[in-house]
């Protein structure tokens, strides 16, 4: 079955921002309202670049619940902006209860991450996303990136998921396969496939997909959304393409550590962010990432 109006288009994974080891949440509000205001259609908290596998419960509650909230003001000026909530666990029981939380606090859809360190087989990745989504009447988007999880959500199980459960709509793709992509969107149209991977959101764009879920825009969201909708929306190939190259710098940049130590730093080189803080076993980034990353920054117009 397939979903009415499901969250796609240019999305933001977004940054969380700490102050004093605390939930920063004036700054993440402001954050959020600036992703509005450069075009961004749905934003996507506590994911992996929110650092949701180092957040309490609660404060992983907290960070949906501010989301939900900016949504909804926005909406009531009129914008149709969405939010797609982070709620994967490498615990079944974890992630439904974080599902239901969402889906009660008004979240538009979920998007769950494949099972992280335990490793299921193909069976049990099936099973838990099927638990998952039956807990809940929201849309359910899967999440692929073996090299954060090591699992791979193969095709035959996507398919198989999306065929045989309702509310699973979506897959945002981050395993680098423009292959898989081109092979989901043969065997399943309806299936709405995002990229997970801004190197290649092009790509990703002109083969099938209808959305980019990116961690570049927390740093460039009008950029990102030009190039998302230039395509899907004007069929502007050429515009979209030129972005994707103009972005590739930054693109490679914000991964020369692991996310989210990168984007942070460059927000905060940007005066985005107030102050550079992490969770621990996450360190600020190297003096030599850090000159790096400024040199690429001066290469860039980053709106306030």
């Amino acid at each position: 079955m397939q979903v009415k109006n499901p969250v796609q288009g240019a999305m933001t994974a977004l940054v969380t921002p700490f102050k004093n080891n605390k939930l920063d949440l004036e700054s993440y509000e402001r954050l959020i309202e600036r992703q509005f205001r450069y075009g961004i259609d749905a934003i996507v908290p506590v994911g992996t670049t929110g650092e949701s596998a180092t957040l309490s419960h609660s404060e992983h509650r907290e960070c949906i619940e501010v989301a939900v909230s900016v949504c909804k003001e926005q909406r009531k000026k009129g914008s149709c902006v969405k939010v797609l909530a982070g709620a994967g666990s490498n615990s079944t029981q974890e992630a439904i209860e974080l599902a239901r939380f969402a889906q009660d606090c008004g979240a538009d859809a979920i998007l769950c991450v494949t099972p992280y360190y335990n490793k299921p087989t193909q069976e049990g990745l099936f099973q838990h996303y099927k638990a998952v989504a039956n807990a809940v009447e929201i849309p359910l988007m899967l999440y692929n990136v073996p090299s954060r999880t090591g699992v791979s959500l193969e095709v035959e199980t996507i398919l198989r998921l999306f065929n045989e459960v309702s509310n699973i709509y979506g897959v945002k793709e981050a395993c680098g396969s423009i292959e898989r992509v081109v092979s989901l969107n043969t065997h399943a149209k309806d299936l709405v496939l995002v990229s997970g991977e801004d190197a290649i959101n092009y790509p990703i764009l002109s083969c099938g997909g209808v959305g980019v879920i990116s961690v570049t825009s927390n740093l460039l969201p009008d950029k990102i959304a030009q190039l998302t909708h230039s395509l899907l929306e004007s069929k502007e190939h050429d515009t979209s393409r030129l972005l994707n190259n103009e972005l590739y710098a930054i693109n490679k940049a914000l991964f020369i550590e692991s996310n989210p130590i990168p984007i942070k730093a460059a927000m905060y080189l940007s005066g985005l962010l107030h102050t550079l803080e992490y969770r621990l076993p996450l360190l600020a980034p190297s003096k030599e990432s850090l000159a790096s990353l400024q040199q690429i920054l001066n290469q860039y117009e980053v709106m306030k």
